[in-house]
């Protein structure tokens, strides 16, 4: 059997177990479910940008505690300044200089890092760079979404690439 054809039907037979799962097993559910599973299929196949870098099962393992672990600490540290009588934030745009090559991760890095508490993804732009909205404008951050950066790259199996002078003074 071939690699698409098998990698097709795993995607099918996943996104089915999702319906069934979504519409408590309801089989009169199909009738509406099984168009809206191909298109699914259909837009996947259409939108996928780079079928050579996938995530890799170390890098999975991996990512996950990590951003369960920063989601907890980021949601306590939201929490914390909101109930705070001194209200202790910064709010600032910062920009962000990646070191991802183009493509899935980078994508992946600017919606990871708008579902951590605290911060959201503003822009990801072309030349390299992502514009971040952050409660606290300090230096922490920079490393904290390097951190998130260098989770990424491990998922999908990427060497980070060198920006010159901020690899030297990291």
């Amino acid at each position: 059997m071939a690699a698409w054809f098998r990698e097709l039907t795993l995607r099918f037979l996943l996104l089915t177990l999702v319906w069934w799962i979504l519409t408590e097993g309801d089989s009169a559910a199909l009738g509406f479910g099984l168009p809206v599973i191909l298109l699914a299929l259909g837009a996947g196949h259409l939108l996928a940008v780079d079928r050579q870098k996938t995530w890799t099962l170390a890098g999975l393992l991996s990512f996950l505690p990590f951003f369960f672990y920063a989601s907890l600490r980021g949601g306590l540290d939201v929490a914390r300044r909101v109930y705070d009588p001194r209200l202790p934030i910064s709010p600032a745009i910062c920009e962000f200089s990646l070191h991802l090559p183009p493509g899935p991760a980078r994508v992946f890095l600017a919606n990871t890092i708008s579902l951590l508490p605290g911060t959201c993804s503003v822009s990801l732009q072309a030349e390299g760079r992502l514009l971040v909205h952050a409660l606290d404008d300090s230096r922490a951050l920079e490393e904290s979404l390097r951190r998130v950066e260098r989770r990424v790259a491990a998922l999908f199996g990427l060497t980070l690439a060198s920006k010159g002078r901020e690899e030297a003074n990291a």
